[in-house]
């Protein structure tokens, strides 16, 4: 997938406000050398770019040299008598990648997936120093024994007796209703 530079973008709007058009055509042609111009293009610049959903760019891949102007002279004619051999070089003239280079995946899953393992680490590692060095040690109320303490002084001073916890204590039997 191509992206479009802020070069482009220039282009594009001085086209699009009809200053500096003159200016603009030979800074294209300067471009794109001495390329052929073969259709609109996917934004209306001729940008070259291999994209599968707009297969057709708008200029050739590369400068015709004198075997490729052979090569288009000769597929005017009958293209039986052009050899295998011909007519890659006739479409690699014209294009970079085949459909299938294009579609072929390029591994940037694992950058991705990468950088989320480095990231998820560093959160773990600066979880931990927090913990180490900022916040304080937890209170002791916080010990199993100390909250079996606080439970068995809330039943008896029978807490939240209608529906609350003294509400679920059976106190004939001592155990949880």
């Amino acid at each position: 997938m191509a992206t479009v530079n802020l070069s482009q973008v220039v282009l594009r709007n001085a086209l699009r406000s009809k200053v500096g058009v003159r200016y603009v055509h030979e800074v294209l042609r300067q471009k794109i050398g001495k390329r052929e111009i073969v259709g609109y293009g996917w934004n209306g610049l001729p940008v070259y770019a291999d994209r599968v959903d707009f297969p057709m760019p708008p200029i050739r891949f590369k400068e015709p040299t004198p075997d490729i102007l052979v090569l288009r002279e000769k597929e005017k004619g009958d293209w039986k008598k052009l050899s295998i051999q011909e007519k890659k070089a006739l479409y690699r003239a014209s294009f970079c990648q085949t459909f299938a280079e294009i579609k072929y995946p390029t591994g940037e899953w694992k950058i991705c997936i990468g950088f989320g393992f480095i990231a998820v680490s560093m959160s773990i590692i600066l979880m931990m120093l927090m913990k180490a060095f900022v916040y304080e040690p937890l209170p002791v109320t916080f010990d199993e024994e100390h909250q079996k303490a606080q439970l068995k002084r809330m039943l008896d001073l029978g807490v939240g007796n209608i529906n609350g916890l003294s509400s679920k204590w059976d106190y004939e039997n001592s155990k949880w209703k």
